[in-house]
């Protein structure tokens, strides 16, 4: 073994210390082991990652993860984690061991997912659309072992969409969700100026931007989009002196919409609000409100942690078969936070974004997913 595959060995005995980790095979058999490569955001994103570890670890495992390692969550613990659009599910503990690998370059991604195979996990988890080509090699290295790849379907040389028999692929249909947080921007500006910070301007970012300016003009048609790409999904400051920059340009919303970069831009808003600048920030994956009390007005959530979660119920009953899967506001898969913050005329707001809602689940609003396309007619 080379001293690389090595420290990764030891790095994936240590983060699953509860299995009783062996080289060749770390989980008890009581206990399957279920495996989950994250994206470079890694632990502690308040986001996309953090929410795969949720389904994994909390709800799956009925586990969370300390310094120490894993120790057993309260029942309590686990409903909170559920927040308001999930808290009618019963999501009960599936009796697996958790093993999580963080990736700390792109080129960790393969090496990474062909240990968990090595290790003889259950499932083999991706969390991402970079891990892509990892997954479709490594599955192909190992067609008796499932995966799943959470946002981004597996792609031929040319781009086009292909399966594997033992692939479960996962993506979103982020516009949906961004479309409701623009048109809750356009009804809340006051200065007519809403601003984006995305990460990487990639085809995936760009549906955020094409669903977040057609809900903006939606409610607020005369109201101006300012959109800026960082370049970036793990540069906490890069994103903070963007959303100053927009901040500076009189925007009084900006959608953060960037991984550890839309935390910087939540951490810009947050010291203006404290500051005095009637502003807030609209998250995006998971609901970060708890970062910046008072000026998080919303959140596009992406339900990885209850794909995460469902996959690996039915690799447990079975039942998971390989395929692409395609997720919105009808099945779930995308939603909106609870809108925290007071503002002038906000029931009346909260019921047109709700008829917003209604529309396209019913399919006949159907929203862009190219900016600049033309815009959803409401």
């Amino acid at each position: 073994m080379s001293p690389c595959r090595r420290i990764v060995s030891l790095v994936l005995c240590l983060l699953a210390a509860s299995t009783g980790c062996k080289k060749e095979a770390p989980a008890a058999a009581s206990k399957p082991a279920i495996g989950l490569v994250l994206g470079l955001g890694g632990r502690g994103d308040h986001a996309f990652n953090d929410s795969a570890l949720r389904g994994l670890e909390l709800w799956a495992s009925g586990t969370k993860y300390e310094k120490a390692g894993y120790v057993e969550a309260t029942a309590s613990e686990r409903q909170a984690s559920l927040g308001p659009d999930l808290a009618s599910r019963q999501l009960a503990p599936l009796g697996i061991t958790p093993v999580v690998l963080q990736s700390r370059v792109a080129e960790d991604y393969e090496p990474n997912l062909q240990l968990l195979a090595e290790q003889q996990v259950s499932l083999a988890m991706g969390v991402g659309f970079m891990l892509e080509n990892a997954v479709e090699a490594v599955a192909r290295r190992n067609p008796a072992l499932p995966f799943l790849l959470v946002d981004s379907p597996l792609l031929d040389a040319q781009g086009r969409i292909i399966t594997l028999p033992n692939v479960r692929t996962v993506v979103f249909r982020e516009e949906e969700g961004c479309f409701l947080a623009g048109a809750l921007a356009g009804l809340v500006t006051k200065t007519g100026r809403v601003g984006m910070v995305g990460g990487m301007k990639i085809p995936l970012v760009q549906r955020y931007e094409a669903g977040f300016r057609a809900g903006v003009a939606a409610t607020n048609p005369n109201a101006s989009v300012l959109v800026n790409y960082t370049g970036s999904f793990t540069d906490f400051a890069l994103g903070k002196q963007v959303g100053q920059d927009l901040l500076l340009k009189n925007t009084d919303v900006i959608f953060a919409a960037a991984g550890v970069d839309g935390l910087g831009a939540i951490q810009a808003v947050k010291e203006a609000r404290e500051a005095g600048k009637a502003v807030s920030v609209i998250g995006v994956d998971s609901d970060p409100s708890h970062l910046a009390p008072g000026a998080v007005l919303s959140a596009v959530v992406k339900h990885v942690d209850l794909v995460v979660y469902e996959a690996i119920r039915e690799q447990r009953q079975g039942r998971l078969q390989g395929g692409n899967v395609s997720l919105g506001l009808k099945e779930g898969g995308i939603g909106l936070a609870p809108v925290r913050l007071d503002f002038p005329g906000k029931a009346e707001a909260l019921r047109t974004v709700d008829a917003l809602r209604a529309r396209i689940i019913s399919g006949e609003l159907k929203v862009p997913t190219q900016p600049g396309s033309a815009g959803a007619n409401p």
